[in-house]
């Protein structure tokens, strides 16, 4: 498990322990056993985790990152869309980063 899946594992424990719903979404083409390439449907920087808070409905994107990983352009032009839209959106490098952008500190 490299340290970016530890963290979202984490990360989904900690969110769901305060009332949230958090699925994980993984982005790109996969190749099929025929030599296909297929898209997994959502967008090219779509966030790892996404989900709602149940006490409000209220969406969130998660973009998780190690403390040295840097967001490509489209993550970042993906997270400020879905800011502009009203959902909770940002990077987060720890269970403690996502608490806090979930809670709006």
């Amino acid at each position: 498990m490299t340290e970016e899946h530890r963290i979202m594992s984490e990360i989904r424990v900690a969110l769901s322990e305060t009332g949230c719903i958090s699925f994980r979404m993984n982005v790109g083409k996969m190749k099929t056993p025929d030599g296909r390439y297929f898209s997994t449907g959502v967008p090219i920087g779509f966030s790892d985790i996404f989900g709602f808070r149940e006490s409000d409905g209220r969406a969130f994107f998660i973009e998780v990152k190690t403390s040295k990983g840097r967001l490509s352009p489209k993550q970042k032009k993906f997270l400020e869309a879905m800011q502009n839209a009203g959902a909770i959106a940002g990077v987060c490098r720890s269970k403690e980063d996502a608490i806090k952008l979930i809670k709006g500190e």
